[in-house]
């Protein structure tokens, strides 16, 4: 009894990984064969619940993406043919026919065909609202949870839940496809991907909460997904965002320590920095820079490149990253570029200079409840001395921080004013 309890302990453990690793592909496979995202999320639990139920006895299945694919199919072949008392006979026998017959195309060589480069694209779609293409892709093509896009968003979740609903139902009744576009739309089609993309890569190259710094799947994913575009339409701003992850990616490994807790950049161990991708984004980076105009990833890119290329902190060149702080607040005139802007002339002309800049964009550009501009001005003041100001600031950056690491980071330093 003991080795069979341990037999489906193991099963378990390894389908919850299968689950973590290839839900989305599954799903995104099955949105396709299926022509519904809400078929396909239930097709998908319903694929891994037989899982759980089979695997245990019968032995994982060589290729587990694939078993769940035709398992999720024939769920929801099923589950149509039980609608058949609902809807008229014929029309359930046209659905099933379709599923079926899409099950039999062979599978795509090319990675253009990728199941979840349609489903981005289904997601971003133009007839859908940025914010709600945003939301969808999180929660579908990611499968972030509504709680946690919610967050990200600093909006209530109910509202995030409905935004998804009538996303959703817009797919369904103007008839979205679920294809890559042609080659003529994709430049009128890129700019929504690519924001989604970097929320994507964002989400998990700092969780906006939770127990770890990142999320090492999501910051991949949202890589993996931008060599996709870049091969798809080697655009400029396409190349400067794979840039601008690259470069931060090759931080990863110094931005925690043994214990989980948060490293700062001027104190990271830099020879643990990854070279192999700080070599392929600055040359990314150089190469979005020198296409044409450059857009907002491609400066980014560049800032990044600074940081990842400078061997010591005191060799960070603040006086470049500056102006090109100042390049990006012309193409996007946001409180946050602003607040980095501020950050940045701090570390060029001292603190005394910029603790001004960044109490007036939380007093007046939307920042007060963002606890990274709060920390920013209790770092400044910490600088300067004003241990009081310090820690007023650290307390409320404090409270707003959602993420454990973040909290002890902060909570460290609140500590240290004594």
């Amino acid at each position: 009894m003991a080795l069979v309890d341990q037999a489906t302990t193991s099963s378990t453990t390894a389908i919850e990984s299968i689950y973590r690793r290839e839900s989305r592909r599954v799903f995104a496979t099955l949105v396709r064969l299926l022509g519904d995202f809400d078929l396909a999320e239930e097709a998908l639990h319903e694929a891994f619940r037989a899982a759980l139920e089979q695997w245990p006895g019968a032995g994982m299945p060589a290729n587990p993406a694939a078993w769940l694919v035709s398992a999720g199919r024939f769920k929801a072949i099923d589950a149509i043919r039980r609608r058949a008392r609902f809807v008229a006979l014929d029309e359930v026998a046209e659905q099933v026919e379709v599923v079926a017959d899409q099950a039999q195309t062979p599978g795509e060589s090319e990675a253009l065909e990728d199941d979840r480069l349609r489903l981005i694209f289904t997601c971003c779609h133009p007839a859908l609202a940025d914010e709600a293409q945003v939301a969808l892709t999180l929660r579908e093509v990611c499968g972030l949870t509504t709680e946690e896009i919610a967050r990200a968003f600093l909006i209530p979740a109910p509202t995030l839940a409905q935004r998804i609903v009538r996303a959703k139902a817009k797919i369904r009744a103007a008839r979205i496809p679920y294809e890559v576009p042609d080659r003529d739309q994709l430049p009128g089609r890129l700019p929504s991907v690519l924001k989604v993309v970097y929320l994507v890569f964002n989400e998990g190259y700092s969780a906006s909460s939770g127990e770890t710094v990142t999320r090492r799947d999501l910051s991949e994913e949202a890589i993996r997904l931008a060599r996709l575009i870049v091969e798809l339409l080697p655009d400029a701003e396409a190349q400067g965002l794979l840039a601008l992850m690259l470069l931060h990616e090759s931080r990863r490994s110094a931005r925690s320590d043994a214990a989980g807790d948060l490293v700062p950049l001027d104190q990271q161990d830099r020879s643990a920095w990854d070279a192999g991708l700080i070599a392929e984004g600055s040359a990314l980076a150089r190469a979005a820079l020198t296409a044409g105009p450059a857009g907002p990833y491609a400066v980014q890119a560049a800032i990044a490149a600074l940081h990842a290329e400078a061997a010591r902190p005191a060799e960070t060149d603040w006086a470049e990253i500056v102006g090109l702080y100042e390049v990006l607040l012309t193409l996007q005139p946001t409180s946050a570029v602003a607040l980095n802007r501020a950050v940045a002339l701090g570390m060029r002309d001292g603190p005394a200079a910029a603790l001004p800049l960044v109490e007036t964009l939380i007093a007046d550009g939307g920042l007060a409840t963002y606890h990274l501009a709060h920390a920013a001005r209790a770092d400044l003041c910490r600088r300067l001395g004003h241990a009081d100001a310090a820690r007023e600031a650290y307390a409320r950056a404090l409270a707003l921080a959602r993420q454990a690491p973040e909290q002890r980071f902060l909570a460290r330093r609140l500590a240290e004013l004594g």
